[in-house]
């Protein structure tokens, strides 16, 4: 146990000591905090946040004066020739040209003109506005009173509860899903890079013939076990310090975005135009008040337990593969058949699963030891059975003993072959050695 002990504090401190490990640490917290900088700083200076002023040309008299000025939008009724109108353009890039036909209620019979190609939030803008004006006209040539039809037009908006031996609690179903799909990517990233990284120190190692020495003293079996176990804890103190500092971050960023409020100017034919721009309550601040703070250990919990146990799960299987190979190249007949199930979950829980996560395919995956790190992350703020969670993890505690112990009789082998071509035949006979 000393013997792997020792493994394990050596992959552990040579790694975290790494310059790379410190920059990648930081850098994820810094690339967030310096995305809020920058959107900021946009919105403060102004950058990218001009005045689009339209010129409304409207031949059927319906639209011009109805038309809103909005915090990016001003419209003005000027040229009304389109020939002169058009002119303009060439001499101002934020001024548009609205040409509104008498028979406009055609496809493509609107028109706008401009010396760039306009956003689609400008046209987006135009084109709902124009719809809801065109309604209430066409409504009020019918007789129909649109005041009344708008007075009594409900706003429906959906609060969801769950009841609780504890009582009522708030049930964010938007928070639910961002929290089960980001757990379950995370899991799945951390899988390949952390056991990639297993299966390239077991390749160094074999190639450069340092195991022929570490071998002497130890044996394979605890070789594989604290180099496992060493970079995994690697990769669960990088997620914590990542979980820690992107929420410090993200709070910091949305106070930064939230004060980010100014005045929007633009220049038509000599005159200032200004509108003043608000920013919103940030999503972010809006999907933190929206987590239920009783499942934030639950949900925490079982993220460090499935990130664990998968990792031994897969890094077990990786770390075979280094020591049946010789060079990186020679890992991708062996890759497919361990990467597949974990590729195929992944995909199946961000497109389906996360819709149904108590249907029978969801609670059957959650249960295979390949494939329930990811799906039931999907699940567990839904809120699954307990003896579901029980048998998953259970599962999962069989599966990576198991393939621990399958990975270590090749392990044993594979590591000290040298210049010989693998196959899974070869594998096979590894396997079945006796000690």
């Amino acid at each position: 146990m000393d013997k792997v002990l020792l493994i394990i504090q050596r992959e552990y401190m040579v790694r975290v000591k790494k310059k790379s490990f410190l920059v990648m640490t930081f850098l994820v917290p810094g690339l967030i905090l310096g995305m809020y900088a920058v959107i900021a700083v946009l919105l403060i200076n102004k950058k990218g946040q001009e005045l689009s002023v339209v010129n409304v040309i409207d031949k059927s008299g319906v639209f011009a004066s109805k038309l809103k000025d909005s915090k990016t939008i001003k419209y003005t009724i000027g040229e009304q020739d389109i020939v002169k109108a058009k002119a303009q353009l060439k001499t101002n890039d934020v001024f548009y040209v609205l040409d509104i036909p008498a028979d406009y209620n055609h496809e493509d019979a609107v028109q706008v003109f401009s010396s760039k190609k306009p956003g689609l939030e400008l046209v987006s803008e135009i084109n709902d506005q124009m719809d809801n004006i065109s309604n209430n006209y066409l409504m009020v040539k019918a007789g129909i009173d649109t005041a009344q039809l708008h007075k009594i037009k409900s706003k429906i908006s959906i609060n969801t509860k769950q009841i609780t031996a504890e009582g009522e609690k708030d049930a964010s179903v938007g928070a639910s899903v961002a929290i089960g799909i980001a757990g379950a990517i995370l899991i799945y990233i951390s899988l390949f890079i952390y056991g990639a990284q297993v299966m390239r120190g077991v390749i160094e190692e074999k190639t450069n013939r340092i195991i022929e020495v570490i071998v002497s003293s130890v044996k394979p079996f605890q070789l594989m076990l604290g180099k496992i176990i060493g970079v995994g804890m690697v990769g669960l103190t990088q997620f914590m310090l990542w979980i820690i500092l992107s929420t410090a971050v993200t709070f910091i960023g949305s106070n930064m975005l939230a004060k980010s409020k100014g005045p929007v100017k633009t220049e038509v034919n000599g005159k200032s135009i200004m509108a003043q721009q608000s920013v919103p309550q940030s999503p972010v601040i809006k999907f933190f008040s929206g987590i239920d703070r009783g499942n934030v250990v639950k949900e925490l919990s079982c993220f460090i337990f499935y990130f664990l146990t998968g990792y031994l799960l897969y890094s077990a299987l990786f770390a075979a593969v280094g020591s049946a190979v010789d060079s990186e190249t020679e890992t991708q007949q062996f890759m497919l058949p361990i990467t597949m199930p974990l590729l195929f979950t992944y995909i199946l829980s961000v497109s389906y699963l996360f819709q149904a996560p108590n249907s029978p395919l969801a609670v059957w995956l959650s249960m295979i030891p390949f494939t329930a790190p990811v799906v039931m992350m999907v699940r567990i703020p839904f809120d699954p059975p307990v003896w579901q969670i029980v048998v998953s993890a259970i599962m999962m505690i069989i599966g990576f003993l198991f393939t621990t112990w399958v990975a270590a009789r090749i392990y044993r082998v594979g590591i000290l072959m040298y210049g010989k071509k693998t196959s899974y035949k070869e594998l096979a006979k590894w396997f079945f050695y006796k000690e």
